[in-house]
């Protein structure tokens, strides 16, 4: 990861800070992307210990317009002159509720933070990534078997489409062009999880720093192995993409 840029959202949460860390302490100089600048600075002075310094982007994902994730490309081509990967981490999820009582608001911004917004920011940094050597794009995904299951609402659904992006979008990018992948860590103690497990009973969950390395592997030049594949970060095995 020496000299690679990359580009973390939801950086402030579980999984974006321990990767983005990780990806710091690899030697990457890494891009926070969140909605606030309060948390999005304690990730900022946790990577300033242990690698570069880092950038920070307050943007929020649900609000943003392509022409915003348009701009955010280009500040980052013009201020670090490269980028070389991307990894979603942001997602949007207000607890477990049927379908039936879901607040429609709610449901439409789950589906927009958690699929369409991360296709907007993907489709603004692919000509970007697509310069660079071995450019790589991971979708950080829930289990798409369990969330495919009563009350996950528009959050579930978003999992579901993107098991089918990876694979659509690798298909159409072929072999030579950015590399996509997907990672499906497996149950980690973070705010979101909370609100559909309790956190007292919650046995499964590990820090989320256990699977950082996941992250870096898969954005770094030893993940092309897993080209157009969600990978199971418990099993470090490749689950099909759909």
């Amino acid at each position: 990861m020496q000299d690679r840029v990359i580009l973390v959202t939801g950086a402030a949460g579980g999984l974006g800070s321990a990767s983005a860390i990780a990806c710091a302490q690899a030697g990457a100089t890494v891009v926070l992307l969140g909605r606030k600048v309060a948390t999005l600075n304690r990730v900022y002075d946790a990577i300033k210990v242990v690698g570069a310094e880092p950038l920070l982007y307050p943007l929020d994902l649900e609000g943003a317009s392509p022409d915003d994730h348009a701009e955010l490309a280009q500040r980052i081509e013009a201020e670090l002159g490269r980028l070389d990967g991307l990894l979603h981490c942001a997602a949007e999820f207000k607890g477990l509720t049927p379908l039936l009582h879901t607040d429609p608001a709610d449901f439409a911004r789950a589906i927009h933070v958690g699929l369409t917004a991360r296709w907007w920011l993907t489709q603004a940094c692919l000509p970007l990534l697509a310069k660079a050597d071995a450019g790589a794009v991971v979708f950080a995904l829930d289990d798409p078997e369990r969330t495919s299951g009563a009350f996950w609402g528009g959050y579930g659904l978003a999992q579901q489409v993107q098991a089918t992006l990876v694979a659509m979008l690798q298909a159409e990018l072929g072999e030579h062009g950015p590399r996509i992948s997907g990672l499906q860590p497996g149950p980690m103690r973070t705010p979101l999880r909370a609100r559909a497990f309790q956190p007292n009973t919650d046995m499964k969950a590990r820090p989320a720093s256990n699977y950082a390395a996941a992250c870096v592997e898969l954005l770094s030049a030893a993940g092309a192995g897993r080209r157009g594949h969600i990978v199971d970060a418990m099993e470090s095995a490749v689950v099909s993409a759909r």
